[in-house]
């Protein structure tokens, strides 16, 4: 019995495995680009334990080669967020500090009430500018209270349906909009910020809809608010970042893609996973909270803070304005034919509704 087991635990993983390359936009099919980290590891021991435990036959052969097959095409996504591939943006050495922009990226949790571990990380790490994801009018009122006297440039979009949005800046912000871009209840951050050496950068915050049985039965919407993003960026380049929780893992086919719209690059990449969601299931866990920058920056330094009671933990992120070095990255492109689909996205997610 043990053998048809595993046989078919190794026939699920790889039906997994492939499910999640179907091109198709519900969040059931969507679901399966997330845990690649989960049956990856599944798949490796389930070829081991019918190595040692099975004997010779086509039970073990079965098992044993669907299951490395499922390994193989898992580590594919997954390689470039660990140590041993190459990093995507470089490291900073010598930048001075006034060209330096550090951002705390968190989503809060509505009903959570533990802001005061969170402000207390706020205050230990002194970013330049915070950033929170589902806040509400209370959390505003903790933030204002606590960050308004040394980050008084602000941007507040208190909502209750978990897609609040909040920004506080010590560095001044201008041409600063609040955009619905694809939903109308779904918001979005767009501005400047003036570095102490007086440069401009561009920021974008976003949150999009997740696919979800609660949320969104398809990925659409998701997808159309980050690729009409990356469309913006490529069509107007400068020196940019986009921080937020995008509801969508790193490796997946829209964030990827988004990568080659918009020429923006991963600072994870070559460096690890740094993986926020759910901050209280370590099994379960997968990047959800993001930061891209810009060919124009290096990466300083990167961290996942501690849990402070939400379901996701924050990311810290200090990066470096280095023009000079932007040649020494290697920009993510996209074809005519992945800039046309991104364009269909766009259009079919500003056009259809979601079902209720």
């Amino acid at each position: 019995m043990l053998g048809p087991l595993l046989g078919c635990i190794a026939g699920l993983l790889l039906l997994s495995t492939l499910i999640a390359r179907i091109k198709l936009r519900w969040w059931w099919i969507r679901s399966f680009e997330f845990p690649r980290v989960q049956i990856a590891a599944l798949a490796g021991l389930c070829a081991l334990i019918s190595a040692v435990l099975l004997e010779s036959g086509q039970w073990r052969t079965a098992a044993v080669a669907l299951s490395l097959l499922t390994l193989l095409l898992q580590l594919r996504y997954i390689l470039p967020w660990t140590q041993i591939w190459p990093v995507q943006v470089k490291s900073s050495s010598d930048a001075p500090n006034d060209q330096k922009i550090t951002l705390l990226i968190a989503n809060v949790l509505t009903p959570n009430r533990k802001a005061d571990k969170l402000l207390s990380m706020i205050k230990q790490h002194q970013p330049d500018i915070v950033i929170t994801l589902e806040s509400d009018q209370w959390w505003q009122e903790q933030l204002d209270q606590a960050l308004e006297d040394q980050w008084p440039n602000s941007v507040k979009i208190p909502l209750d349906n978990l897609y609040g949005m909040h920004m506080y800046s010590r560095l001044p912000l201008s041409e600063t909009e609040v955009k619905w871009l694809i939903q109308d209840d779904i918001p979005s951050i767009h501005t400047y910020v003036t570095l102490e050496n007086g440069d401009r950068v561009r920021l974008y915050a976003l949150h999009p809809r997740p696919p979800a049985p609660s949320e969104s039965e398809k990925s659409l919407w998701r997808d159309a608010e980050l690729l009409l993003v990356g469309q913006e960026i490529h069509q107007h380049p400068s020196a940019t970042l986009v921080a937020g929780d995008l509801n969508d893992v790193a490796w997946s086919r829209t964030t990827r893609r988004f990568c080659r719209i918009s020429g923006m690059l991963d600072p994870r990449r070559g460096r690890g996973m740094f993986s926020t969601f759910h901050a209280s299931y370590p099994v379960l866990r997968w990047p959800l909270d993001h930061v891209f920058v810009s060919e124009h920056f290096t990466l300083d330094s990167m961290q996942r803070l501690d849990a402070f009671g939400s379901d996701h933990f924050p990311i810290l992120a200090t990066l470096s304005y280095r023009p000079s070095r932007q040649n020494e990255h290697e920009t993510p492109e996209a074809s005519q034919e992945e800039r046309q689909e991104a364009s269909e996205t766009i259009e079919q997610g500003k056009t259809e509704k979601q079902q209720t």
